[in-house]
């Protein structure tokens, strides 16, 4: 079995409420609230769920673009949390992120090879004598030409400028990536062959993915195990194919009946969600689902949420399952 490269524990984080003349602190909005998740060397964890439901939050406070307020997020065997800033900097080269919008995360002014030149010196990853050769080496790697090393961002196709994006994250050598919704901007047919580049790196290179998606037909597609997310909080987890098919947490099951389906002519009974999210800086008492769960009890709004350790593998947080 592979050793877990990622744990996190207890992570949170909350963005205060500020009001009035002085900007007091009244309340705060509860992003990420108590997050618990594992990655394994060489493989993908997916992250799913509705817009604004935590995901790309979760990401970033992982690597700390966002300073998490609480928790615990051990990478091969350290607490990132606990670095100070040149610590940190040393691990940037093992922890990377590619972008939902490639575009605003390129700087326009600057060529491709330039960028990617620019990391090689920063970092040392090889002598400036053979810069050229790694930035030619790496742009193969994504699938693109050496010829492109003088071009601009605003002279690439949507699905190119994702490739760029992930060169860039593989520039520095990385053990893991954060890949926040790297396809969603994409027509189908590029996000197939981003989503088996993706794969086709990892095999390769043995790289470990936290993949983060609202698209659960496009999760189920690369990860090897999937965590769903609802308000700040992961109520499922198990692997891929258990998630997608036999799922047990009535968010999860919702999430799957909002798939579309291949065939338009099948007419095929759905039970959708109904209501909207609730605010994160006011989510409801006990499991913060039960005001838009169809299954929902009494009890539900104060049960004590925890995962709930089932034989199939699965860990579901639901009172319905203990």
């Amino acid at each position: 079995m592979n050793e877990v490269l990622l744990d996190v524990k207890g992570l949170k984080k909350y963005f205060p409420i500020k009001k009035g003349f002085f900007g007091q602190t009244r309340g705060h909005v509860k992003a990420v609230d108590g997050v618990a998740l594992s990655v394994r060397r060489g493989k993908t964890l997916g992250l799913v769920g509705e817009s604004g439901c935590g995901k790309t939050t979760t990401g970033r406070s992982i690597i700390r673009l966002l300073e998490p307020s609480a928790g615990e997020v051990n990478f091969n065997g350290r607490d990132l949390l606990k670095l100070n800033r040149t610590d940190m900097r040393e691990v940037r080269k093992q922890v990377q992120i590619v972008f939902q919008d490639p575009y605003s995360s390129l700087n326009p002014r600057i060529t491709v090879g330039g960028m990617l030149s620019e990391i090689l010196r920063f970092h040392k990853i090889v002598p400036r004598n053979q810069i050229k050769e790694k930035v030619a080496e790496i742009l193969e790697n994504v699938g693109l030409s050496v010829d492109y090393t003088g071009r601009y961002p605003h002279e690439f196709s949507g699905g190119q400028r994702q490739r760029i994006g992930i060169a860039r994250a593989l520039s520095v050598d990385p053990d893991f990536i954060v890949l926040d919704e790297p396809v969603s901007a994409l027509d189908v047919s590029i996000q197939a062959q981003i989503l088996n580049l993706l794969m086709d790196l990892q095999s390769r290179m043995n790289l470990t993915f936290l993949f983060i998606a609202h698209d659960l037909s496009v999760v189920e597609h690369i990860s090897d195990e999937i965590a769903v997310m609802y308000l700040g909080r992961v109520v499922e987890i198990g692997s891929a194919d258990n998630i997608v098919n036999s799922p047990q947490h009535p968010y999860t099951q919702a999430l799957l009946e909002a798939v579309p389906l291949p065939d338009p002519d099948k007419k095929v009974e759905r039970e959708l969600l109904t209501g909207d999210v609730p605010s994160p800086a006011n989510p409801p008492s006990g499991c913060h689902f039960h005001p838009r769960c169809s299954r929902a009890k009494p009890e539900c709004s104060s049960w004590d949420f925890k995962l709930i350790s089932q034989a199939s593998g699965h860990k579901v947080a639901c009172i319905l399952f203990g």
